[in-house]
């Protein structure tokens, strides 16, 4: 094949070895209390047949799932939002939730949302009687945009017993992409931004030079709405 003359360099190249086209994926299913599980890392691309309906989707989930002998990954979105997961497996896909809330909304978070990763067990936040919409893992840098949920935690803080200046030394530490981070959720009725932070192992290096060392939080779950 004779190239044109105006055809040069890439150009070229692709009439020579044709680049085949991405893959156009479905929409995924709509999580009103985990609006974009792509962004928040809990559910990724994949060309595997899902786990639980054999069907090749195109996504797959790729947080905690809480069930006696369900695979620990290779669910596809779609059986998480349907509930064909949690009837197979009876499984749940976060530990807990914080809060009372009506008995649909906690089926609608714990069986049909997907969970995210945490450093200990995750748990969703609620605001005005409702589950609110987990936004992802935040550092102290992405916490900027969000005072009112740098307050929560400050809040959350203080009901550790932590003195003021290892409060603010813990909230200056916090980190997007290691320990200790920040868990991001915004209410679906009022919009404000709500967090809640944890680690594991020692107390992280950054606070190590307080005057004590912080003891670990307690649990987080003033009701733990698991027993569906």
């Amino acid at each position: 094949m004779l190239a044109p003359a105006a055809l040069t360099g890439s150009a070229i190249q692709l009439l020579i070895s044709p680049q085949s086209e991405p893959r156009r994926r479905p929409a995924l299913p709509q999580f009103p209390y985990h609006p974009n599980p792509v962004a928040t890392g809990s559910v990724t691309t994949s060309d595997a047949p899902c786990m639980c309906c054999g069907q090749e989707r195109g996504w797959v989930y790729t947080g905690p799932v809480h069930a006696a002998g369900a695979p620990d990954n290779g669910i596809c979105p779609y059986c998480i939002a349907f509930g064909k997961a949690a009837e197979r497996y009876d499984a749940t896909f976060t530990d807990g939730i914080e809060g009372d809330v009506p008995k649909d909304v906690v089926t609608a978070i714990l069986r049909r949302t997907p969970g995210f990763v945490a450093w200990q067990s995750p748990t969703w936040l609620t605001h005005c009687g409702d589950g609110a919409e987990f936004l992802g893992l935040a550092g102290a840098k992405e916490l900027e945009r969000y005072p009112d949920a740098v307050d929560d935690l400050r809040r959350r803080c203080a009901e550790w017993t932590w003195p003021p200046d290892e409060v603010e030394d813990f909230l200056g530490s916090l980190d997007e992409d290691d320990q200790p981070t920040a868990y991001l959720f915004r209410c679906r009725a009022c919009a404000t931004h709500l967090a809640y932070a944890d680690f594991t192992g020692p107390c992280p290096p950054s606070v190590t030079g307080a005057r004590r060392d912080p003891p670990h939080p307690p649990p987080r779950s003033n009701s733990v709405n698991n027993g569906l």
